[in-house]
Protein backbone atom coordinates (compact mmCIF):
# COMPACT_ATOMS: atom_id res chain seq x y z
CA UNK A 1 0.00 0.00 0.00
CA UNK A 2 1.61 3.51 -0.83
CA UNK A 3 -0.13 5.69 1.23
CA UNK A 4 -1.29 8.73 -0.23
CA UNK A 5 0.97 11.41 1.26
CA UNK A 6 3.59 9.28 -0.14
CA UNK A 7 1.94 9.36 -3.66
CA UNK A 8 1.77 12.88 -2.94
CA UNK A 9 5.10 13.54 -2.12
CA UNK A 10 6.37 11.97 -4.96
CA UNK A 11 4.07 13.88 -7.57
CA UNK A 12 5.74 17.09 -5.71
CA UNK A 13 8.92 16.43 -5.71
CA UNK A 14 8.36 15.13 -9.97
CA UNK A 15 7.16 19.12 -10.76
CA UNK A 16 9.26 20.89 -8.54
CA UNK A 17 12.42 18.63 -9.39
CA UNK A 18 13.40 18.53 -5.89
CA UNK A 19 13.96 15.44 -3.77
CA UNK A 20 11.64 14.35 -1.85
CA UNK A 21 13.29 14.55 1.51
CA UNK A 22 14.25 18.23 0.69
CA UNK A 23 10.49 18.78 0.96
CA UNK A 24 9.25 16.45 3.96
CA UNK A 25 10.05 19.66 6.55
CA UNK A 26 8.23 22.31 4.80
CA UNK A 27 4.98 20.27 3.95
CA UNK A 28 2.70 20.55 7.22
CA UNK A 29 -0.86 19.32 7.72
CA UNK A 30 -3.06 22.61 7.97
CA UNK A 31 -4.08 23.21 11.48
CA UNK A 32 -8.23 23.10 12.23
CA UNK A 33 -9.84 25.58 12.65
CA UNK A 34 -13.65 26.11 14.08
CA UNK A 35 -16.58 25.12 11.16
CA UNK A 36 -14.13 26.06 8.48
CA UNK A 37 -13.28 23.62 5.51
CA UNK A 38 -9.85 23.88 5.37
CA UNK A 39 -6.98 22.24 3.05
CA UNK A 40 -4.91 18.88 4.20
CA UNK A 41 -1.50 20.13 3.52
CA UNK A 42 0.34 23.12 3.12
CA UNK A 43 3.60 23.41 1.21
CA UNK A 44 5.67 26.55 3.10
CA UNK A 45 7.59 28.30 -0.14
CA UNK A 46 10.04 30.50 1.96
CA UNK A 47 11.58 27.06 3.27
CA UNK A 48 11.88 25.96 -0.26
CA UNK A 49 13.70 28.86 -1.67
CA UNK A 50 16.70 28.98 -0.65
CA UNK A 51 17.64 29.96 2.64
CA UNK A 52 20.13 32.43 1.77
CA UNK A 53 18.90 34.88 -0.93
CA UNK A 54 16.06 37.42 1.07
CA UNK A 55 12.34 36.90 -1.36
CA UNK A 56 10.62 39.85 -0.27
CA UNK A 57 7.09 39.25 0.15
CA UNK A 58 5.61 39.86 -3.26
CA UNK A 59 8.27 38.20 -4.71
CA UNK A 60 7.32 35.22 -2.70
CA UNK A 61 3.12 35.79 -3.28
CA UNK A 62 4.71 35.53 -7.36
CA UNK A 63 6.39 32.57 -6.33
CA UNK A 64 3.57 30.59 -5.27
CA UNK A 65 1.38 31.47 -7.95
CA UNK A 66 3.63 30.10 -10.33
CA UNK A 67 3.88 26.85 -8.58
CA UNK A 68 0.17 26.83 -7.95
CA UNK A 69 -0.36 27.11 -11.71
CA UNK A 70 2.86 24.19 -12.35
CA UNK A 71 0.95 21.42 -10.22
CA UNK A 72 -1.86 19.95 -11.29
CA UNK A 73 -4.83 18.28 -9.60
CA UNK A 74 -4.41 14.70 -10.04
CA UNK A 75 -6.00 11.40 -8.41
CA UNK A 76 -4.42 12.47 -5.61
CA UNK A 77 -4.79 16.25 -5.06
CA UNK A 78 -8.59 17.88 -5.92
CA UNK A 79 -8.33 21.43 -5.41
CA UNK A 80 -4.74 23.72 -5.01
CA UNK A 81 -4.59 27.23 -3.86
CA UNK A 82 -2.42 29.70 -2.63
CA UNK A 83 -2.28 31.45 1.12
CA UNK A 84 -0.15 33.85 2.48
CA UNK A 85 3.72 32.72 1.06
CA UNK A 86 2.03 28.69 1.26
CA UNK A 87 0.97 26.56 -1.41
CA UNK A 88 -2.39 24.32 -0.21
CA UNK A 89 -3.75 21.25 -0.78
CA UNK A 90 -7.16 19.56 -0.78
CA UNK A 91 -6.51 15.65 -0.98
CA UNK A 92 -9.35 13.77 -2.88
CA UNK A 93 -11.56 12.80 -0.20
CA UNK A 94 -11.95 9.10 -0.06
CA UNK A 95 -8.27 9.00 -0.79
CA UNK A 96 -7.81 10.93 2.61
CA UNK A 97 -10.02 8.85 5.05
CA UNK A 98 -8.96 5.83 3.48
CA UNK A 99 -5.19 7.04 4.13
CA UNK A 100 -5.53 8.16 7.37
CA UNK A 101 -7.38 5.01 8.60
CA UNK A 102 -5.77 2.63 7.31
CA UNK A 103 -2.44 3.90 8.63
CA UNK A 104 -3.83 4.89 11.87
CA UNK A 105 -5.14 1.15 12.43
CA UNK A 106 -2.17 -0.64 10.61
CA UNK A 107 0.09 1.29 12.92
CA UNK A 108 -1.61 0.99 15.55
CA UNK A 109 0.53 2.06 18.85
CA UNK A 110 3.43 3.08 16.61
CA UNK A 111 1.29 5.79 14.47
CA UNK A 112 2.74 9.26 13.92
CA UNK A 113 6.04 7.50 14.84
CA UNK A 114 6.80 5.94 12.14
CA UNK A 115 6.59 9.71 10.14
CA UNK A 116 9.24 10.42 7.32
CA UNK A 117 9.80 13.33 10.41
CA UNK A 118 11.61 10.78 12.30
CA UNK A 119 13.31 9.03 9.39
CA UNK A 120 16.63 10.43 10.10
CA UNK A 121 16.43 9.95 13.69
CA UNK A 122 19.58 8.11 15.17
CA UNK A 123 18.99 5.61 18.11
CA UNK A 124 20.51 6.51 20.83
CA UNK A 125 21.36 5.21 24.54
CA UNK A 126 19.47 7.85 26.94
CA UNK A 127 19.72 8.13 30.61
CA UNK A 128 16.97 10.10 31.96
CA UNK A 129 17.42 11.14 35.80
CA UNK A 130 14.14 12.15 37.70
CA UNK A 131 11.77 12.24 40.87
CA UNK A 132 14.31 11.97 43.22
CA UNK A 133 13.35 12.30 46.89
CA UNK A 134 15.46 12.48 49.77
CA UNK A 135 14.82 9.81 52.20
CA UNK A 136 12.97 10.66 55.29
CA UNK A 137 12.59 14.31 54.26
CA UNK A 138 9.47 15.98 52.58
CA UNK A 139 8.48 14.32 49.21
CA UNK A 140 7.33 18.09 47.79
CA UNK A 141 5.99 19.02 45.16
CA UNK A 142 8.94 19.64 43.05
CA UNK A 143 9.28 16.24 43.31
CA UNK A 144 6.17 15.11 42.15
CA UNK A 145 6.75 17.58 38.64
CA UNK A 146 10.16 15.84 38.28
CA UNK A 147 8.46 12.67 38.56
CA UNK A 148 5.51 12.87 35.93
CA UNK A 149 7.84 15.29 33.89
CA UNK A 150 10.68 12.74 33.81
CA UNK A 151 7.87 9.96 33.16
CA UNK A 152 7.08 11.54 30.05
CA UNK A 153 10.36 12.86 28.48
CA UNK A 154 11.85 8.76 29.14
CA UNK A 155 7.97 7.42 27.18
CA UNK A 156 8.67 9.80 24.55
CA UNK A 157 12.35 9.23 24.11
CA UNK A 158 11.06 5.23 24.25
CA UNK A 159 8.30 5.72 21.52
CA UNK A 160 10.71 7.25 19.33
CA UNK A 161 12.99 3.69 19.74
CA UNK A 162 16.06 5.75 21.66
CA UNK A 163 17.47 2.78 24.39
CA UNK A 164 16.16 4.57 28.01
CA UNK A 165 17.72 3.95 31.06
CA UNK A 166 15.34 5.49 33.88
CA UNK A 167 17.07 6.67 37.54
CA UNK A 168 16.26 7.87 40.63
CA UNK A 169 18.80 9.66 42.61
CA UNK A 170 17.81 9.22 46.14
CA UNK A 171 19.22 11.98 48.43
CA UNK A 172 20.49 8.86 50.72
CA UNK A 173 23.27 10.42 51.86
CA UNK A 174 24.62 13.23 54.31
CA UNK A 175 24.01 15.43 57.37
CA UNK A 176 20.65 14.08 58.01
CA UNK A 177 21.65 10.39 58.53
CA UNK A 178 23.30 11.62 61.72
CA UNK A 179 20.56 13.12 62.90
CA UNK A 180 18.27 9.68 61.96
CA UNK A 181 20.52 7.55 62.90
CA UNK A 182 20.80 8.89 66.55
CA UNK A 183 17.01 10.03 66.51
CA UNK A 184 15.92 6.26 65.78
CA UNK A 185 18.30 5.07 68.94
CA UNK A 186 15.98 7.94 71.06
CA UNK A 187 12.51 7.74 69.28
CA UNK A 188 12.40 4.91 66.72
CA UNK A 189 10.21 2.03 67.03
CA UNK A 190 11.02 -1.01 64.96
CA UNK A 191 7.81 -2.46 63.96
CA UNK A 192 6.19 1.24 62.80
CA UNK A 193 9.55 1.26 61.04
CA UNK A 194 8.99 -1.71 58.76
CA UNK A 195 4.87 -1.21 58.64
CA UNK A 196 5.04 2.53 57.54
CA UNK A 197 8.96 3.72 57.07
CA UNK A 198 8.68 6.92 55.08
CA UNK A 199 6.14 8.49 57.76
CA UNK A 200 8.01 6.83 60.38
CA UNK A 201 11.33 8.55 59.66
CA UNK A 202 10.12 11.65 58.61
CA UNK A 203 8.57 11.92 62.03
CA UNK A 204 11.51 10.66 63.71
CA UNK A 205 13.78 13.24 61.31
CA UNK A 206 11.59 16.08 62.66
CA UNK A 207 11.60 15.48 66.23
CA UNK A 208 15.56 15.05 66.25
CA UNK A 209 16.26 18.02 64.48
CA UNK A 210 14.07 19.84 67.47
CA UNK A 211 15.99 18.16 70.09
CA UNK A 212 19.05 18.92 68.56
CA UNK A 213 18.61 22.50 68.16
CA UNK A 214 17.58 22.57 72.27
CA UNK A 215 20.19 19.94 73.15
CA UNK A 216 24.24 20.36 72.35
CA UNK A 217 25.05 16.81 72.72
CA UNK A 218 22.03 15.45 70.55
CA UNK A 219 23.28 17.37 67.88
CA UNK A 220 27.01 16.30 68.76
CA UNK A 221 26.06 12.21 68.88
CA UNK A 222 24.63 13.18 65.36
CA UNK A 223 27.61 14.33 64.01
CA UNK A 224 29.73 11.42 65.68
CA UNK A 225 27.10 9.15 63.99
CA UNK A 226 27.79 10.20 60.48
CA UNK A 227 31.44 10.25 60.81
CA UNK A 228 30.57 6.86 62.03
CA UNK A 229 28.83 6.36 58.22
CA UNK A 230 31.50 8.18 56.48
CA UNK A 231 34.03 5.66 58.42
CA UNK A 232 32.46 2.80 57.67
CA UNK A 233 31.31 1.56 60.86
CA UNK A 234 29.45 -1.94 60.29
CA UNK A 235 26.70 -1.53 62.90
CA UNK A 236 25.65 2.31 61.42
CA UNK A 237 25.96 1.46 57.53
CA UNK A 238 23.84 -1.55 58.71
CA UNK A 239 20.76 0.73 60.24
CA UNK A 240 20.93 2.96 57.40
CA UNK A 241 20.98 0.50 54.63
CA UNK A 242 17.66 -0.76 56.58
CA UNK A 243 16.41 2.93 56.28
CA UNK A 244 17.05 3.23 52.84
CA UNK A 245 15.84 -0.45 51.80
CA UNK A 246 12.58 0.28 53.19
CA UNK A 247 12.02 3.35 52.25
CA UNK A 248 12.76 2.22 48.06
CA UNK A 249 10.21 -0.70 48.60
CA UNK A 250 7.95 1.56 49.46
CA UNK A 251 8.44 3.94 46.85
CA UNK A 252 8.14 1.45 44.20
CA UNK A 253 5.07 0.62 45.61
CA UNK A 254 3.77 4.12 45.48
CA UNK A 255 5.03 4.79 42.31
CA UNK A 256 3.01 1.66 40.83
CA UNK A 257 0.36 3.55 41.45
CA UNK A 258 1.75 6.57 39.23
CA UNK A 259 2.27 3.49 36.87
CA UNK A 260 5.29 4.74 36.53
CA UNK A 261 8.74 2.69 37.08
CA UNK A 262 13.05 3.42 37.38
CA UNK A 263 15.53 1.11 36.23
CA UNK A 264 18.19 1.79 38.44
CA UNK A 265 17.53 3.38 42.24
CA UNK A 266 20.99 5.11 42.21
CA UNK A 267 22.16 7.76 45.20
CA UNK A 268 24.32 10.27 46.55
CA UNK A 269 25.90 7.11 48.95
CA UNK A 270 26.93 5.39 45.90
CA UNK A 271 29.64 8.17 45.39
CA UNK A 272 31.55 8.40 48.44
CA UNK A 273 34.44 7.15 47.49
CA UNK A 274 34.06 8.33 44.10
CA UNK A 275 33.81 11.65 45.02
CA UNK A 276 37.11 11.56 46.59
CA UNK A 277 38.36 10.20 43.44
CA UNK A 278 37.06 13.41 41.78
CA UNK A 279 38.77 15.21 44.50
CA UNK A 280 42.07 13.64 43.48
CA UNK A 281 41.53 14.47 39.83
CA UNK A 282 40.59 17.74 40.37
CA UNK A 283 43.70 18.63 41.99
CA UNK A 284 46.07 16.51 39.75
CA UNK A 285 44.98 18.73 36.71
CA UNK A 286 45.56 21.70 38.99
CA UNK A 287 41.89 23.20 39.14
CA UNK A 288 41.49 22.33 42.87
CA UNK A 289 42.08 25.42 45.09
CA UNK A 290 41.78 25.62 48.89
CA UNK A 291 40.37 28.80 50.81
CA UNK A 292 41.54 30.51 54.29
CA UNK A 293 38.46 28.43 56.12
CA UNK A 294 39.86 24.82 54.65
CA UNK A 295 37.39 24.66 51.62
CA UNK A 296 38.32 23.56 48.29
CA UNK A 297 36.86 25.31 45.31
CA UNK A 298 37.30 25.36 41.35
CA UNK A 299 36.87 29.01 39.88
CA UNK A 300 35.17 28.24 37.11
CA UNK A 301 36.02 31.76 35.36
CA UNK A 302 39.33 31.49 35.43
CA UNK A 303 39.59 34.60 36.82
CA UNK A 304 38.81 34.36 40.51
CA UNK A 305 34.76 35.77 39.90
CA UNK A 306 33.01 34.78 43.14
CA UNK A 307 30.06 33.79 41.46
CA UNK A 308 31.64 31.52 39.57
CA UNK A 309 33.50 29.63 41.91
CA UNK A 310 32.21 26.05 42.93
CA UNK A 311 32.47 24.78 46.20
CA UNK A 312 33.51 20.90 46.27
CA UNK A 313 34.71 20.22 49.32
CA UNK A 314 34.04 21.00 53.34
CA UNK A 315 36.60 21.75 55.52
CA UNK A 316 36.66 18.03 57.24
CA UNK A 317 37.57 16.73 53.60
CA UNK A 318 34.15 15.34 53.27
CA UNK A 319 32.47 15.75 49.69
CA UNK A 320 28.99 17.99 48.48
CA UNK A 321 26.63 17.77 46.61
CA UNK A 322 28.31 18.84 43.46
CA UNK A 323 31.19 16.57 43.93
CA UNK A 324 28.78 13.44 44.26
CA UNK A 325 27.28 15.14 41.05
CA UNK A 326 30.29 14.99 39.46
CA UNK A 327 31.07 11.75 40.35
CA UNK A 328 27.86 10.04 39.01
CA UNK A 329 28.16 11.66 35.86
CA UNK A 330 31.48 9.85 34.98
CA UNK A 331 30.63 6.66 36.62
CA UNK A 332 27.35 7.04 34.49
CA UNK A 333 29.25 7.71 31.40
CA UNK A 334 31.52 4.27 32.40
CA UNK A 335 28.69 2.05 32.83
CA UNK A 336 26.28 3.35 30.13
CA UNK A 337 28.41 5.02 27.50
CA UNK A 338 25.32 7.15 26.75
CA UNK A 339 24.65 9.54 24.04
CA UNK A 340 22.27 11.99 26.09
CA UNK A 341 21.76 12.37 29.70
CA UNK A 342 18.53 14.68 31.10
CA UNK A 343 18.28 15.71 34.28
CA UNK A 344 15.01 16.77 35.80
CA UNK A 345 14.81 19.01 38.53
CA UNK A 346 13.24 22.91 39.46
CA UNK A 347 14.98 25.84 37.65
CA UNK A 348 16.21 26.95 40.68
CA UNK A 349 18.86 23.70 40.48
CA UNK A 350 20.12 25.69 36.85
CA UNK A 351 23.44 27.29 37.94
CA UNK A 352 23.97 24.16 39.97
CA UNK A 353 23.82 21.83 36.72
CA UNK A 354 25.61 24.68 34.61
CA UNK A 355 28.23 24.34 36.71
CA UNK A 356 28.46 20.41 36.89
CA UNK A 357 28.46 20.27 33.12
CA UNK A 358 31.27 23.18 32.97
CA UNK A 359 33.51 21.50 35.53
CA UNK A 360 33.40 18.21 33.60
CA UNK A 361 34.86 20.12 30.40
CA UNK A 362 37.15 21.76 32.29
CA UNK A 363 37.95 18.54 33.55
CA UNK A 364 38.50 17.03 30.05
CA UNK A 365 35.08 15.14 29.72
CA UNK A 366 34.41 16.35 26.23
CA UNK A 367 31.19 14.30 26.92
CA UNK A 368 29.95 17.14 29.06
CA UNK A 369 27.56 18.39 25.91
CA UNK A 370 25.36 15.68 25.94
CA UNK A 371 23.95 16.52 29.38
CA UNK A 372 21.20 18.74 29.52
CA UNK A 373 18.94 19.88 32.40
CA UNK A 374 15.79 20.11 31.96
CA UNK A 375 14.38 22.99 34.04
CA UNK A 376 10.67 23.58 35.61
CA UNK A 377 9.06 25.75 37.55
CA UNK A 378 7.81 26.01 40.40
CA UNK A 379 3.72 25.10 41.91
CA UNK A 380 2.44 27.38 45.17
CA UNK A 381 -0.53 26.15 47.43
CA UNK A 382 -0.60 22.30 46.74
CA UNK A 383 -1.93 21.01 50.04
CA UNK A 384 -4.05 17.87 51.02
CA UNK A 385 -6.98 17.43 53.97
CA UNK A 386 -3.77 16.62 55.98
CA UNK A 387 -2.23 20.01 55.35
CA UNK A 388 1.08 20.82 53.37
CA UNK A 389 2.15 17.87 51.02
CA UNK A 390 4.61 15.67 53.04
CA UNK A 391 4.29 12.28 50.75
CA UNK A 392 3.83 11.53 47.88
CA UNK A 393 0.60 9.13 48.74
CA UNK A 394 -0.87 12.04 50.37
CA UNK A 395 -1.37 13.34 47.09
CA UNK A 396 -2.48 10.20 45.26
CA UNK A 397 -4.87 9.61 48.33
CA UNK A 398 -6.39 13.01 47.96
CA UNK A 399 -6.95 12.76 44.18
CA UNK A 400 -8.38 9.04 44.86
CA UNK A 401 -11.09 10.93 47.11
CA UNK A 402 -11.82 14.16 45.36
CA UNK A 403 -12.46 11.96 42.08
CA UNK A 404 -14.64 9.35 43.70
CA UNK A 405 -17.30 12.16 45.11
CA UNK A 406 -16.81 13.59 41.79
CA UNK A 407 -17.83 10.57 40.25
CA UNK A 408 -20.43 9.85 43.02
CA UNK A 409 -22.15 13.19 42.22
CA UNK A 410 -22.68 12.69 38.54
CA UNK A 411 -25.53 10.19 37.44
CA UNK A 412 -24.11 8.62 34.27
CA UNK A 413 -21.65 6.77 36.77
CA UNK A 414 -21.97 2.80 36.34
CA UNK A 415 -21.07 0.34 38.26
CA UNK A 416 -17.73 -0.11 38.59
CA UNK A 417 -15.91 -3.06 39.19
CA UNK A 418 -13.31 -1.23 40.88
CA UNK A 419 -14.49 2.45 41.49
CA UNK A 420 -11.13 3.40 43.58
CA UNK A 421 -8.74 2.37 40.95
CA UNK A 422 -11.00 4.19 37.95
CA UNK A 423 -11.12 7.00 40.24
CA UNK A 424 -7.68 7.07 40.70
CA UNK A 425 -6.61 6.96 37.10
CA UNK A 426 -8.97 9.87 35.82
CA UNK A 427 -7.88 12.27 39.02
CA UNK A 428 -4.12 11.16 37.83
CA UNK A 429 -5.25 12.48 34.47
CA UNK A 430 -6.62 15.33 35.71
CA UNK A 431 -3.69 16.50 37.60
CA UNK A 432 -1.23 15.84 34.59
CA UNK A 433 -3.20 17.79 32.21
CA UNK A 434 -3.16 20.62 34.69
CA UNK A 435 0.39 20.63 35.16
CA UNK A 436 1.25 19.81 31.10
CA UNK A 437 -0.47 22.60 30.20
CA UNK A 438 1.78 25.40 29.78
CA UNK A 439 5.64 25.93 29.05
CA UNK A 440 7.09 23.51 31.37
CA UNK A 441 9.10 26.13 33.03
CA UNK A 442 6.32 28.52 34.11
CA UNK A 443 5.29 28.58 38.09
CA UNK A 444 1.56 28.02 38.65
CA UNK A 445 -0.65 28.00 41.49
CA UNK A 446 -2.25 24.84 42.37
CA UNK A 447 -5.53 24.54 42.47
CA UNK A 448 -7.84 21.47 43.18
CA UNK A 449 -10.67 22.75 41.81
CA UNK A 450 -9.53 23.95 38.97
CA UNK A 451 -7.83 20.36 38.20
CA UNK A 452 -11.17 18.69 38.49
CA UNK A 453 -13.65 21.40 36.89
CA UNK A 454 -16.14 19.37 35.07
CA UNK A 455 -15.92 21.04 31.74
CA UNK A 456 -13.54 22.91 29.60
CA UNK A 457 -10.09 20.71 28.86
CA UNK A 458 -9.12 19.02 31.52
CA UNK A 459 -7.81 15.49 31.86
CA UNK A 460 -11.15 14.48 33.68
CA UNK A 461 -12.25 15.39 29.95
CA UNK A 462 -9.84 13.16 28.33
CA UNK A 463 -10.59 10.16 29.95
CA UNK A 464 -14.46 10.91 29.60
CA UNK A 465 -14.00 10.95 25.73
CA UNK A 466 -11.77 8.00 25.56
CA UNK A 467 -14.49 5.37 27.55
CA UNK A 468 -17.43 6.92 25.80
CA UNK A 469 -15.58 6.02 22.30
CA UNK A 470 -14.50 2.69 24.19
CA UNK A 471 -18.07 2.03 25.05
CA UNK A 472 -19.61 2.94 21.93
CA UNK A 473 -17.47 -0.12 20.29
CA UNK A 474 -18.42 -2.53 22.57
CA UNK A 475 -22.01 -1.57 22.14
CA UNK A 476 -21.87 -2.24 18.22
CA UNK A 477 -19.32 -4.55 18.57
CA UNK A 478 -16.44 -4.89 15.77
CA UNK A 479 -19.02 -7.03 13.30
CA UNK A 480 -19.15 -3.48 11.23
CA UNK A 481 -15.27 -3.33 11.26
CA UNK A 482 -14.98 -5.23 8.29
CA UNK A 483 -15.76 -3.65 5.29
CA UNK A 484 -16.54 -0.03 5.00
CA UNK A 485 -17.19 2.62 2.25
CA UNK A 486 -14.84 5.67 2.55
CA UNK A 487 -17.48 7.52 1.00
CA UNK A 488 -19.59 7.35 3.51
CA UNK A 489 -17.48 9.52 5.48
CA UNK A 490 -17.92 12.99 4.18
CA UNK A 491 -19.34 15.40 6.28
CA UNK A 492 -17.12 18.50 7.58
CA UNK A 493 -17.66 16.75 11.17
CA UNK A 494 -15.57 13.33 9.76
CA UNK A 495 -13.22 15.31 7.01
CA UNK A 496 -11.96 17.92 10.64
CA UNK A 497 -11.19 14.75 12.34
CA UNK A 498 -9.30 13.41 9.72
CA UNK A 499 -7.22 16.34 9.15
CA UNK A 500 -6.67 15.99 12.80
CA UNK A 501 -5.28 12.66 12.78
CA UNK A 502 -3.12 13.62 10.03
CA UNK A 503 -1.22 16.17 11.87
CA UNK A 504 -0.19 13.82 15.18
CA UNK A 505 3.32 13.15 13.67
CA UNK A 506 3.87 16.90 13.69
CA UNK A 507 2.65 16.88 17.31
CA UNK A 508 5.36 14.20 18.14
CA UNK A 509 8.14 15.94 16.19
CA UNK A 510 7.47 19.42 17.92
CA UNK A 511 7.40 17.83 21.42
CA UNK A 512 10.69 15.46 20.86
CA UNK A 513 12.39 18.56 20.08
CA UNK A 514 11.66 21.11 22.61
CA UNK A 515 10.12 18.14 24.94
CA UNK A 516 7.49 20.40 26.25
CA UNK A 517 4.23 17.66 26.62
CA UNK A 518 1.96 20.94 26.25
CA UNK A 519 1.93 20.33 22.46
CA UNK A 520 0.57 16.70 23.10
CA UNK A 521 -1.93 18.03 25.31
CA UNK A 522 -3.67 20.92 23.35
CA UNK A 523 -3.59 18.23 20.07
CA UNK A 524 -5.75 15.58 22.16
CA UNK A 525 -8.19 18.11 23.56
CA UNK A 526 -8.83 19.47 20.34
CA UNK A 527 -9.33 15.95 19.24
CA UNK A 528 -11.99 15.30 22.19
CA UNK A 529 -13.37 18.28 20.99
CA UNK A 530 -14.03 17.15 17.56
CA UNK A 531 -15.24 13.81 18.65
CA UNK A 532 -17.40 15.69 20.66
CA UNK A 533 -18.90 17.10 18.44
CA UNK A 534 -18.53 13.84 15.40
CA UNK A 535 -20.38 11.65 18.58
CA UNK A 536 -23.34 13.71 18.62
CA UNK A 537 -23.86 14.81 14.42
CA UNK A 538 -22.59 11.27 13.56
CA UNK A 539 -24.89 8.63 14.56
CA UNK A 540 -23.54 4.96 14.62
CA UNK A 541 -27.40 3.57 15.84
CA UNK A 542 -29.71 3.45 13.33
CA UNK A 543 -27.81 4.31 10.19
CA UNK A 544 -27.34 1.64 7.42
CA UNK A 545 -24.64 -0.79 8.26
CA UNK A 546 -22.00 0.61 5.70
CA UNK A 547 -22.22 3.94 7.15
CA UNK A 548 -22.33 2.94 10.67
CA UNK A 549 -19.53 0.59 9.69
CA UNK A 550 -17.52 3.88 8.48
CA UNK A 551 -18.16 6.30 11.60
CA UNK A 552 -17.15 3.37 13.58
CA UNK A 553 -13.99 3.10 11.83
CA UNK A 554 -13.34 6.83 12.29
CA UNK A 555 -14.32 6.64 16.20
CA UNK A 556 -12.00 3.39 16.81
CA UNK A 557 -8.94 5.67 14.73
CA UNK A 558 -9.76 8.50 17.29
CA UNK A 559 -9.72 6.64 20.37
CA UNK A 560 -6.28 4.75 19.02
CA UNK A 561 -4.42 8.28 18.98
CA UNK A 562 -6.32 9.48 21.85
CA UNK A 563 -5.01 6.34 24.12
CA UNK A 564 -1.52 6.73 22.15
CA UNK A 565 -0.68 10.12 23.23
CA UNK A 566 -2.57 9.62 26.73
CA UNK A 567 0.04 6.56 27.41
CA UNK A 568 2.63 9.06 26.23
CA UNK A 569 1.65 11.35 28.90
CA UNK A 570 1.74 8.93 31.43
CA UNK A 571 -1.69 8.46 31.58
CA UNK A 572 -3.79 5.10 31.82
CA UNK A 573 -6.71 5.40 30.14
CA UNK A 574 -10.33 4.06 31.45
CA UNK A 575 -12.67 2.33 29.59
CA UNK A 576 -15.33 2.93 31.84
CA UNK A 577 -16.13 6.23 34.11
Amino acid sequence: EVYGFELFLSCLSRVLDLPPENLIKSISAVPIFKNEEAADFQLSVDSLLEKDNDHSRPDIQVHAKRLAEKLRCDTVVSEISTGERTVNFKINRELLTKMVLQQVIEDGSKYGLKSELFSDLPQNKIVVEFSSPNVAKKFHVGHLRSTIIGNFIANLKEALGHQVIRINYLGDWGMQFGLLGTGFQLFGYEEKLQSNPLQHLFEVYVQVNKEAADDKSVAKSAQEFFQRLELGDVQALSLWQKFRDLSIEEYIRIYKRLGIYFDEYSGESFYREKSQEVLKLLESKGLLLKTIKGTAVVDLSGNGDPSSVCTVMRSDGTSLYATRDLAAAIDRMDKYNFDTMIYVTDKGQKKHFQQVFQMLKIMGYDWAERCHHVPFGLVQGMKTRRGDVTFLEDVLNEIQLRMLQNMASIKTTKELKNPQETAERVGLAALIVQDFKGLLLSDYKFSWDRVFQSHGDTGVFLQYTHARLYSLEETFGCGYLNDFNTACLQEPQSVSILQHLLRFDEVLYRSSQDLQPRHIVSYLLTLSHLAAVAHKTLQVKDSPPEVAGARLHLFKAVRSVLANGMKLLGITPVCRM
